[in-house]
């Protein structure tokens, strides 16, 4: 199984072209800091509340790039509030980025591809080489939107992300996002961490330039 901070990368390329359909901007750079913080949550390392974010477990996770956070937050002086490592991520989610890609390059669900600008500058792209993995998150999360029934929590959080950086229209068409709505209103209770990084994204987002 993929981390969700895996599957969020691949809702934010474009399956045939392989660019990223927002590039490193905002949107991107908080939905991988928030589903770092997720993916921790949901191994049940880190918690949070409205006031701080916090370690309940520090052993590692053998994930190299989530151990690496884990450990941060443990050494933090204080408790810090969710806000402050979302900020604290995002300075780093060019980096964190490259390491996903390179994951998933190695695993074969993105393939690399070289492009030449004017004969000189090198691009890359990273067109969706196995679908399945892509297909399978875009069926989990589509179905939570148009069945009642109640949902895992990891597709939740997935959910809450998408939705928080503005991602909802690269899974439904626009003129569906009005009616399902009311539905990601009613999931936004059922899953705590994910509701408070998600208002805390959207926070951020509001008050960023991007």
């Amino acid at each position: 199984m993929l981390s969700i901070a895996e599957e969020v990368l691949l809702l934010s390329v474009d399956d045939e072209t392989g660019i990223f359909l927002y590039g490193p901007d905002v949107h991107i750079e908080l939905a991988l800091s928030g589903a770092i913080l997720m993916d921790l949550a949901l191994l049940n390392r880190i918690d949070t509340d409205p006031e701080r974010l916090f370690v309940v477990d520090p052993t590692l996770t053998g994930d190299e790039i989530l151990d690496e956070v884990l450990a941060r937050v443990a050494a933090s002086e204080s408790e810090q509030p969710t806000e402050h490592w979302l900020i604290d991520l995002r300075e780093e989610a060019g980096s964190i980025r490259g390491r996903l890609i390179d994951r998933l390059v190695r695993r074969g669900v993105l393939e690399r591809v070289e492009d030449r600008v004017l004969g000189m500058f090198s691009t890359w792209r990273y067109p969706v080489l196995d679908g399945r993995a892509d297909r399978e998150v875009r069926r989990r999360i589509v179905n939570v939107l148009f069945n009642d029934e109640i949902p895992d929590p990891r597709d939740v959080m997935i959910l809450d992300l998408v939705v928080a950086c503005d991602l909802l229209e690269t899974l439904i068409h626009a003129r569906d996002v009005k009616t399902v709505l009311p539905r990601v209103e009613q999931l936004a209770s059922l899953e705590l961490i994910g509701r408070e990084v998600s208002r805390k994204i959207g926070e951020l987002r509001s008050r960023s330039p991007a």
